[in-house]
């Protein structure tokens, strides 16, 4: 058993050795040499030997499919005070400042000393992208931050010749873009299929990384179903594929060929590669790309709530079997969710049949739905399952902000000093009822609690006064889910009490 553990690991080194002998008078090494010399029994040398066979051909992918694979330079002017160090646009560099400046990157973004307020005066702008053709006559998906706002936009192919694009439309709410160029005949690629992969799957990328045209990067699928702040709306696929600057737009490709996604971000505190790439599912961006086709626009839906993160200590306060779903922060008033029913302390599990596990995953399932569709909403109230039925609105009415709690928790009492909001302090407040925290200590106060907060319920159960709050603490487990007013917005703050 032992020799069959160690045995890969002499099989790479007399590997080694039999390619430093091969060139030598010696000859070949043999294959039965080489098990030999590693100790590898020959009935143990097919299983070895099958798991360099399932690797994919990359060079086969990129030979069928690069052409498909195209550059993207655009052009044009952008406000200083919008400038961006993206793909799309990059601010221009202060002229007569030594990059290794330490204050290189800070003239850079805001401006020389003297020249006043940069807001409004407009700078060249210009960049490079990435995309790929999905159809002969000439369309290509791309990011849609790679054009944003691009008066030129060029479209080179690896023949060398170069288009000029017409951006068809541009969806920001998922970062799709459609373009068109005058060419018929072109290669294509072939789209897949994204809900088929595995974490641990082999994927390539292609694109222009820092202007490298046509680069191929290989990794493996990282995770599947990603929310990130800034795009919400997409459930990312992330990868330790090697994506760079430039690369935004380009094709994702699974081992068969197939495109699964369109590689648009990476996390990276270097604004290089750091092993994080985010690339946006096939099937999202096809929906996107055939809306933009037919119409120039995309449409989204919307609930109407403002939802947060169901942490352990908001699972024990609502009585959930886990720490999952999308807690309802607050609710917009005549909006699909309050027409359907939904409350302010609900905690959504599922939006037909797709499972919320995280906050982001609601307005992922949402934001991929028509308006106007009905689809049934599975909830957690009062530690019971309910399900209601709500008609999605259209997104481009109201957007549905996301609600962050943070903060450490301690234990003990609640600790908070209590009164009834006087008319003018509920007004100012933006509430009809509720209790001003005059004072905080203890828990509250570690959970983030502040003074002039207003509480207006307390696991879901609205309080109006002090014996409600004694009688709800009353009831109250290991940790409560205090509903907090501040400066206009309401979130929930999970506390614990021992």
């Amino acid at each position: 058993m032992n020799t069959l553990l160690s045995s890969p690991r002499r099989l790479v080194v007399a590997l080694v050795a039999a390619g430093a002998l091969g060139a030598t008078g010696a000859g070949l090494i043999t294959a039965r040499e080489v098990r030999a010399q590693a100790g590898i029994p020959a009935a143990a040398a097919p299983a070895l030997l099958s798991a360099s066979v399932a690797l994919p051909d990359f060079s086969q992918i990129t030979a069928r499919y690069g052409a498909a694979v195209v550059n993207i330079s655009v052009s044009g002017m952008r406000k200083a005070s919008d400038a961006e160090d993206d793909d799309g646009a990059a601010a221009q560099p202060p002229r007569g400042i030594d990059p290794e400046d330490p204050f290189y990157e800070f003239f850079r973004r805001f401006g020389m000393p003297g020249m006043g307020a940069s807001g409004g005066r407009a700078l060249p702008m210009r960049g490079q992208g990435s995309g790929f053709i999905i159809d002969p006559s000439g369309i290509v998906l791309t990011n849609a931050h790679v054009v944003k706002g691009a008066s030129s936009v060029t479209v080179k192919l690896t023949d060398r010749r170069e288009f000029q694009a017409q951006v068809l439309g541009a969806d920001p709410k998922t970062d799709i873009a459609v373009l068109k160029i005058d060419a018929h005949d072109l290669p294509t690629v072939k789209l897949g299929n994204s809900r088929d992969l595995q974490v641990g799957e082999w994927v390539l990328a292609i694109g222009a990384p820092f202007g490298f045209e046509n680069t191929v990067t290989a990794g493996v699928v990282s995770a599947k179903g990603r929310s990130l702040p800034d795009d919400s709306y997409v459930p990312f696929i992330q990868t330790d594929a090697a994506v760079n600057p430039g690369n935004s737009g380009g094709p994702l490709f699974n081992a068969r060929g197939e495109v699964v996604g369109i590689n648009a971000q990476i996390y990276s505190r270097s604004g290089g590669f750091q092993g994080l790439s985010f690339a946006i599912p096939i099937e999202v961006a096809s929906k996107v790309g055939q809306q933009i086709r037919a119409t120039g626009q995309a449409h989204h839906a919307r609930l109407g709530v403002a939802v947060q993160e169901v942490n352990q200590a908001l699972a024990d306060s609502f009585q959930l079997p886990r720490p999952e779903g999308a807690l309802v922060a607050s609710v917009e008033h005549g909006g699909p969710a309050d027409q359907a029913g939904l409350q302010v302390g609900d905690v959504i599990r599922s939006v037909d049949g797709q499972p919320v596990v995280a906050s982001g995953d609601l307005p992922a399932i949402v934001g991929q739905a028509a308006p106007g569709q009905k689809v049934q909403v599975e909830i957690w109230r009062q530690g019971q399952a309910q399900t209601l039925v709500a008609t999605l609105g259209n997104a481009r009415d109201k957007a549905a902000p996301v609600a962050q709690a943070e903060g450490p928790v301690g234990k003990g009492q609640l600790g908070l000093s209590l009164r009834p909001l006087a008319p003018q302090e509920a007004r100012a407040a933006g509430v009809d009822k509720g209790l001003l925290v005059e004072d905080v200590r203890g828990p509250a106060a570690l959970a983030g609690v502040q003074g002039g907060d207003v509480l207006l319920a307390i696991n879901g159960t609205p309080v109006q006064g002090v014996a409600q709050v004694r009688a709800a603490m009353a009831k109250a487990g290991k940790s409560v889910a205090l509903l907090i007013a501040r400066d206009g917005d309401k979130i929930f703050v999970p506390v614990r009490l021992g």
